[in-house]
């Protein structure tokens, strides 16, 4: 049979669309799945500790609820969505490209043609494919945030995503689109590199021993492989976290608008000069605990968003035959 490598320029160019498709389609259907959870943890990460609205994920939700209805329960999912789709594809094929140069690399220095990646070469890999693909679609993630964070009552009102793209661009110069940037490429390497290690490793090892009769002829039930995204998902967001909450905070330095992020004082806006001194002054003024503000809902949206992703992704590319697969 023919190698991947082998086929022809148009079926291999065909290949990559899929791929990417089925990507983008698995970011897509799992965030929108959980984007009132992810409202909610934004806005408990940014919110003024001296004028608390959102004190837990249900109260929160309700807040939301009671104050802006059903859209307010999905506002900035569209601009979540135009960001998730293209970096959710970037990520899963990026993952899968920079996992065959990883194992190629290590088959030649192992001299051993039959082996397969071991947890902290998938950790690499993932760790690749999340810096490419934060980075390509950072900016969109930085308006997604500011978008999410702003109600009725904000001083400054982004009418959408290019409005405030543009807005971000003509006030606040091009550096600004990449604010918060270091601790997001930091977080992405355990993030995203654990979700694709644990995943692809736990899916092995289910696969390898078959406790309790789990794996049937090599292959996992979508209740499994959603437990083993779960479990991913779970590990990944509890390690990264501070640098997410970081992130965010200093995506909000500079906009008139943020008026929810103070210093401790309370007495007005809080500027950080960067990612240490974000640590520095979160820690300072409100102690180690407002690093993992948001966690629980954080949590609750991360377990089924992760493994929505895994499985969207891998049952779209199964539908569109695409015969890479993520273990592959």
């Amino acid at each position: 049979m023919a190698s991947q490598d082998s086929k022809p320029p148009n079926h291999a160019f065909l290949s990559i669309c899929k791929s990417l498709a089925a990507g983008g389609i698995a970011g897509g259907v799992s965030r929108t799945a959980v984007a009132p959870l992810e409202r909610l943890k934004i806005l408990l990460q940014v919110q003024n500790p001296h004028k608390v609205k959102y004190t837990g994920t249900v109260q929160g939700l309700k807040y939301i609820w009671k104050t802006e209805g059903f859209r307010g329960m999905f506002k900035g999912n569209g601009t979540n969505c135009a960001r998730i789709v293209p970096n959710s594809a970037v990520k899963f094929f990026s993952y899968e490209q920079a996992s065959k140069g990883i194992l190629s690399l290590y088959r030649l220095q192992t001299g051993n043609e039959e082996a397969q990646l071991t947890p902290l070469l998938r950790l690499g890999a993932g760790a690749c494919a999340g810096i490419i693909a934060m980075s390509a679609t950072y900016p969109m993630d930085l308006v997604r945030g500011r978008l999410t964070v702003q109600t009725e009552a904000s001083p400054r009102q982004y009418r959408g995503i290019f409005n405030a793209l543009s807005t971000v661009f003509r006030e606040e110069g091009a550096r600004a689109l990449y604010k918060g940037w270091l601790p997001s490429v930091i977080g992405v390497i355990p993030y995203v590199g654990l979700n694709f290690s644990v995943y692809e490793s736990l899916k092995d090892w289910l696969i390898q021993t078959k406790p309790l009769g789990i794996a049937q002829d090599s292959e996992l039930s979508v209740t499994t492989r959603l437990a083993c995204g779960a479990a991913a998902g779970t590990i990944g967001q509890t390690v990264a976290y501070p640098l997410d909450v970081i992130r965010r905070r200093m995506q909000m330095v500079g906009w008139k608008g943020a008026a929810s992020v103070v210093s401790g004082d309370g007495k007005g806006n809080l500027e950080y000069t960067g990612m240490v001194d974000a640590f520095s002054k979160t820690i300072k003024y409100e102690g180690f605990g407002a690093l993992y503000k948001g966690l629980v809902p954080n949590s609750v949206k991360v377990v089924p968003s992760i493994a929505i992703a895994f499985v969207a992704y891998e049952m779209v590319k199964d539908f569109l035959g695409v015969e890479m697969r993520i273990s592959d």
